[in-house]
């Protein structure tokens, strides 16, 4: 009677409903012992939560969906007022507020990582929200991620600025890549190199035509200029082919001295081994003056040739000869040749201007500056070099007394005095013994000062006419590439090989 008396309410209770499902589903072999204890774990808890026994028999994978820890099934049974509800409001008030101007503090970068904490609970990936308020100055596109912001803020960046120049052809002769990194892809750009004897002030005039004014110290000039012990021992300070490029996308090539005795010097006392194809060492000094000229003649718009006295004849002759030698513009193709090609298909040629470097006040006298007008074209009459009608000293209004038919051929002929400090321009007077009138003025030079003259000449080289190199238009990183293509040429090249044969 206990049994029966004990199994009667069992009949009705919770016992007989589990010894039905395990009659019902017993489970598959192994599992006995397992199947049942998963049945009373899970059973009440369904009945607590309101949930509706499924009608049928219980799929055996039931217990495996439902195996979850007891902590993550409570959350679903807060009241639906509570927490979720409100947690997507907070994940979407940065995504509209990121955009706007005036920000919160909440909404700030600094309280991002309050959001991401969120997010990451939530078992989300913090992507487009942080996204948006971290970029939420680079517009409405860049809010909708249409445009990558790394992108952009690359385009918009200035070019980066050289602090000194760097080598595009070292003193052995040999081509430097260096200069690619600074180079972009674009078309509006000049092109100027130099040439000139030792000791006549090239790499001082590059610098202050590209970056620098006379009143810096000379030490940081972006070339370098010939320190006091170079000037003693009689050396050179540059060397092969310095590059420089500025802000405003202006070439500057600083060359060594063409025809310099210190490398002549350099060659024979250290017993410097010359290339199989040179005999005599000045004879492979003045190829690589050579080579240098041809080089400028076919890669720069404008070349400038840098004196300090008036004239050496033997310079001209140099000039003449490089000219001669200079490799021929690469021509179209075959399809357009003459009509995408320099003008007329005829042989490119840069401006050429003559520079008179540390002139006196007799020099800037008219009538003697009218002689050396007549001097230079004299010297240049068979010259293809574009060497006069391109720059003018009388349109710089140095000499407002004379009028524009004063010089029947004005070549592209430039004076520019002594570079002194007014220090230097006291002690000059106080040596000669003579004293102005009133010491309070300045005494008389005859010619603007220095500043302002180099002022006159960097504005008339940068407004020389840009003409096409080659038969295509070249951007800065092809017209890198042409070069290093002309300059493996030259020195490849045969005139120049037979020249050099002539001259042993």
């Amino acid at each position: 009677m206990s049994e029966s008396g004990h199994s009667q309410p069992g009949m009705y209770g919770p016992g007989r409903r589990r010894r039905r499902r395990r009659d019902r589903d017993p489970g598959p072999p192994g599992q006995n012992l397992s199947g049942p204890s998963r049945d009373r774990e899970f059973v009440p808890r369904e009945r607590r939560d309101g949930s509706e026994e499924p009608p049928g028999p219980v799929l055996p994978k039931t217990p495996i969906i439902l195996a979850k820890p007891p902590g993550e099934r409570s959350k679903p049974s807060a009241p639906v007022s509570g927490t979720p509800m409100e947690k997507p409001v907070m994940l979407i008030k940065p995504r509209e507020e990121g955009g706007k101007s005036g920000v919160t503090p909440d909404a700030a970068p600094p309280a991002s990582g309050t959001g991401v904490t969120k997010l990451e609970r939530e078992g989300q990936r913090p992507t487009q929200p942080v996204y948006q308020i971290q970029n939420r100055g680079m517009g409405s596109a860049a809010s909708s991620g249409a445009v990558d912001p790394v992108i952009g803020q690359t385009k918009l960046l200035p070019p980066e600025k050289m602090k000194h120049s760097i080598k595009l052809v070292d003193d052995q002769m040999s081509w430097c890549d260096s200069a690619m990194e600074y180079l972009r892809d674009q078309t509006d750009m000049l092109v100027v190199g130099v040439l000139g004897l030792q000791g006549t002030g090239k790499s001082t005039i590059m610098s202050l035509l590209s970056a620098n004014t006379p009143e810096e110290d000379q030490r940081m000039y972006v070339f370098r200029a010939q320190t006091q012990e170079i000037k003693e021992r009689g050396g050179n300070q540059s060397s092969g082919i310095d590059f420089y490029i500025t802000q405003e996308r202006v070439i500057f090539l600083d060359t060594q001295p063409v025809l310099s005795p210190s490398i002549l010097d350099h060659l024979i006392n250290n017993d410097r081994k010359l290339p199989p194809e040179y005999n005599l060492p000045h004879t492979y000094v003045e190829m690589q003056s050579l080579q240098i000229a041809a080089f400028l003649f076919t890669v720069c718009h404008v070349v400038i040739v840098v004196q300090d006295w008036f004239t050496d004849i033997n310079l001209y002759r140099f000039l003449q000869t490089a000219e001669m030698l200079k490799p021929s513009t690469p021509s179209a193709s075959h399809e357009s040749t003459g009509s995408s090609g320099s003008e007329d298909g005829s042989e490119y040629y840069p401006h050429i201007i003559f520079l008179q470097n540390k002139a006196s006040r007799e020099e800037f006298c008219p009538r003697t500056l009218k002689d050396m007008h007549v001097i230079v074209d004299t010297l240049m009459t068979h010259s293809h070099l574009k060497y006069k009608g391109t720059l003018s000293m009388l349109d710089s209004n140095i000499f407002p007394g004379l009028e524009r038919d004063y010089l029947g051929t004005e070549v592209n002929l430039f004076l520019l005095p002594m570079m002194e400090s007014e220090g230097d321009e006291a002690l000059a007077r106080a040596g000669s013994g003579t004293t102005p009138l009133f010491s309070l003025l300045p005494g008389y030079r005859g010619h603007p000062s220095f500043s302002s003259l180099v002022a006159k000449l960097r504005s008339q080289v940068l407004a020389m006419s840009r003409n096409q190199l080659s038969h295509t238009i070249l951007t800065e990183k092809n017209w890198f590439h042409y070069a290093a293509r002309i300059w493996d040429g030259v020195k490849k090249s045969s005139a120049l090989s037979e020249y050099s044969r002539l001259l042993s």
